[in-house]
């Protein structure tokens, strides 16, 4: 589960900035359903679920960049190729400072009552510190830790915990002689194997489910688990639900051009077609009289098919205890929608597993002290000198009864446009 993330020194993120998944101490609205009790003295609940608003170009998907910058690195670092490397170098631009400092992320996890502190920094040319603290009680033990020394050429190692062991003698070393300046050493470890580093690995690899605003909406995910008849149900009872209408779902194999593309070191790209079978939604409709029409995609709304792509990881975070981040999340869906999804992962009779929910959107109709907490809501907002910032409605410390929508639309919390007449 996500305690809290940080990011220093990433797009519009100058300053380090904050979101954190902690259930505050003076908030005990709601805590039965909206709140995870984790038992863990340093952050015994955590909300399910945080919303964050902000104006256009604030800076909210930035945030969400950084975590997908993270997730990248964290898996892929040992086998990027230079340029691939050099584009997640992403820094504040709009100062002569900022852009030749590193990028800092660093995220706070509890995975199976273990809490790990973890987080790097880099640039464009290599990764320059890295280190991962772990609370198995109170007191951290400091794993690994290392800081890049530019008058050496090297990097400057901490001693690693005696609590951080290799399976056979001298792996630790082997694991850090391997890690090339590109390359984090947590990913090295964890590609060769090391038993002690996998649940944080596997966290990013498995656990942490990105879906970004402007990305193509990939139905794959649900229309592979269609062929399982419980989980067909559960996606047809999701869609009627917002009263779409739809009897029954199936996928059908179509021939057509499928694109591969290839990248190896030292050699051109190449891009290959060739003919193969694409899976395909087709949607049934049942008439007043009972006859049964079906239909391909090209006769659903957007919505209808967004709705079916955010099935899938939907489930899956709900049934496996992950995070699920979505961009946008009310693209094309009616805000009564959103409220339902919402509700469903405020269920714990459902939500039994520890699922979490980190959206941005526009919809302020979710401000309703009956839908979320406060320690649930979050703003950004682009500063004067272009930078953003994030915050949490518990500063401006509302009362239970504010009109927290009416607010924020009247720019008592700030991270809204400020619009002036335009004249031809």
């Amino acid at each position: 589960m996500l305690v809290e993330f940080r990011v220093t020194n990433f797009r519009s993120f100058r300053e380090e900035q904050c979101l954190s998944f902690s259930a505050s101490a003076h908030d005990k609205g709601m805590d039965d359903t909206h709140c995870i009790v984790t038992n863990h003295s340093a952050a015994p609940k955590l909300v399910r679920s945080t919303v964050i608003y902000g104006a256009n170009a604030s800076g909210k998907t930035n945030l969400i960049f950084a975590l997908m910058t993270m997730q990248q690195l964290m898996l892929n670092s040992t086998r990027m190729l230079e340029p691939q490397y050099r584009e997640h170098y992403t820094p504040f631009l709009l100062d002569e400072k900022s852009r030749k400092l590193p990028t800092e992320l660093e995220i706070m996890l509890l995975l199976d009552g273990v809490r790990y502190q973890y987080g790097f920094k880099f640039d464009g040319e290599r990764i320059c510190s890295e280190w991962l603290l772990v609370y198995k009680a109170s007191k951290a033990q400091r794993w690994f830790e290392y800081h890049y020394n530019p008058e050496t050429g090297e990097n400057d190692w901490e001693p690693f915990s005696v609590h951080f062991k290799g399976e056979k003698k001298g792996q630790r070393e082997l694991w850090k002689a391997s890690t090339a300046a590109r390359s984090l050493f947590l990913t090295q470890a964890a590609q060769s194997n090391s038993q002690l580093l996998q649940p944080l690995f596997n966290w990013f690899a498995n656990d942490l489910i990105v879906l970004p605003a402007r990305a193509e909406f990939n139905l794959l995910p649900t229309l592979q688990r269609l062929e399982d008849p419980k989980y067909k149900d559960w996606v047809l009872r999701l869609m009627n639900a917002a009263d779409i209408h739809i009897s029954d779902i199936k996928v059908e194999k179509r021939k057509g051009q499928q694109v591969e593309f290839k990248l190896e070191p030292g050699k051109p790209p190449e891009l290959r077609t060739f003919e193969g079978e694409l899976p395909d939604v087709e949607f049934c409709h049942t008439t007043p009289d009972g006859i049964e029409q079906w239909f391909d995609r090209r006769f659903e709304s957007f919505g209808t098919q967004r709705l079916l792509g955010y099935a899938a990881p939907l489930l899956d975070a709900i049934e496996n205890g992950k995070l699920l981040v979505v961009d946008e999340f009310d693209t094309s869906l009616h805000p009564l929608l959103t409220r339902y999804i919402l509700r469903m992962l405020h269920k714990p009779h459902l939500s039994q597993n520890g699922a979490q929910l980190w959206m941005t959107t526009h919809d302020t109709s979710l401000l309703d002290p009956e839908l979320l907490r406060r320690d649930q809501v979050w703003f950004v907002e682009k500063k004067k000198d272009q930078t953003s910032e994030l915050y949490s409605l518990l500063e401006f410390s509302p009362r239970k009864n504010d009109a927290i929508e009416r607010g924020y639309l009247q720019g008592r919390y700030g991270a809204v446009p400020f619009l002036s007449e335009f004249l031809f």
